[in-house]
């Protein structure tokens, strides 16, 4: 007895990003393993002066991961108890736990509703008297306006440290970010542009802030001759090892392919979104969509707010149902000061309201080289459908 049934398997899951390694790199990382030396050493040196020579000459180190290179930057700035540090609450919460870490008071000003990054205009009124410090996020990979960023920062002669820990690639009237400006910071965790699989790097004014940095990642040890070591700082083990150098050093021979594959999805995104909304029958609904910038912005990642005042369902239903749907969707970021640590510290959500209702409604969709252009399509489909499915009448 047979049957003529027609199988039908269900499509691939699209996972919000997926990093890509390819034989390459993989046949580098085995030849590392089988090496003598697999912690920091000649891998290393060779992928800081990559970076070095990608910024334009400055100072470069690398650190275990993008939380130590903003620490150590707070620390070579001397911003510690009894300093403030102005940034933005819709970021990874490392960006204001480091500056807790030093004993310094985060100030959290709101972002403006297109950028989603910190809004300068209002930087302006939280500068105190114990103001050290600005740490601006570059959302996305979008930067703010460097201009006036460093314009602010000269003005009242307070420090820039540049949380671009997704901003690997983008840039500022033609000029990389990194390649100029005070302490930048950069992330090489699993889902950035560039990855190393955990790690960072953080540019540098000069050989004494690398020299110092250099202390800071390794218990303060600095060494003399065959035998001879010292410790005149406090520091700490972060590191980059040579099995994480390595692939770095690959993905920056990548990052080119790379960059220009995720411009062209976020395009496709624009455009199928636009159609999808048209077409469909939403009564007034919409998605706040990102800056359409393919200038400045590296799209690090796919963002859209989505109107929850309109819909039955909360952003956790939305993301349930794409996902049974088999698309992978993420939340970058929850508002820092809805956190109970910063709650019982006193921070109220109310004081940054765009944050807040950004913070609550945001929603990152799928963006990675590897995605095929019809994922597009699909995601944008499932999405508007499920927006009007929830609408309200």
């Amino acid at each position: 007895m047979s049957t003529n049934k027609i199988s039908s398997s269900p499509a691939p899951f699209i996972p919000f990003t997926r990093p890509h390694f390819d034989q390459e790199t993989i046949d580098a990382v085995a030849e590392i393993l089988r090496s003598s030396w697999v912690t920091s050493g000649p891998k290393l040196a060779e992928f800081e002066s990559a970076l070095s020579a990608y910024f334009g000459g400055r100072p470069v180190r690398c650190f275990a991961n993008g939380t130590a290179t903003m620490k150590i930057a707070l620390q070579l700035a001397g911003i510690g108890p009894g300093d403030e540090v102005i940034t933005t609450p819709i970021s990874w919460v490392a960006t204001s736990n480091v500056i807790l870490s030093v004993g310094a008071t985060p100030v959290f000003v709101d972002v403006d509703p297109i950028t989603r990054n910190i809004d300068l205009t209002k930087v302006v009124t939280a500068i105190t008297s114990k103001t050290r410090a600005i740490m601006p996020v570059y959302l996305a990979g979008l930067p703010v306006n460097m201009n006036e960023l460093y314009a602010l920062a000269k003005q009242h002669k307070i420090r820039v440290i540049e949380d671009a820990a997704q901003a690997f690639g983008s840039q500022w009237e033609g000029q990389k970010i990194g390649s100029f400006g005070d302490l930048v910071s950069f992330s090489f965790q699993a889902n950035k542009n560039l990855s190393t699989v955990e790690g960072g790097c953080l540019v540098l004014n000069n050989i004494d802030e690398a020299k110092l940095s250099e202390k800071l990642r390794l218990q303060g040890v600095t060494r003399q001759g065959m035998d001879g070591m010292d410790v005149d700082v406090l520091g700490g083990k972060d590191n980059l090892t040579d099995v994480n150098a390595v692939i770095g050093l690959h993905q920056l021979k990548q990052l080119p392919a790379f960059q220009s594959r995720r411009s062209a999805l976020a395009r496709q995104y624009f455009d199928a979104i636009r159609s999808e909304m048209k077409s469909a029958t939403l009564g007034g609904l919409h998605l706040e969509l990102p800056v359409e910038n393919f200038t400045d912005s590296n799209w690090h990642m796919f963002q859209v707010v989505l109107p929850l005042e309109k819909l039955h369902v909360d952003r956790a239903q939305v993301m349930t149902e794409l996902k049974e749907l088999g698309i992978g969707s993420g939340v970058h970021y929850p508002i820092i000061t809805g956190f109970t640590l910063y709650q019982k510290l006193g921070y109220k959500t109310a004081a940054t309201p765009i944050a807040e209702r950004i913070g609550r409604s945001i929603l990152t969709l799928p963006l990675f080289p590897g995605m095929a252009d019809e994922d597009i399509a699909r995601i944008t489909s499932a999405l508007v459908g499920i927006l009007k499915k929830h609408r309200k009448n």
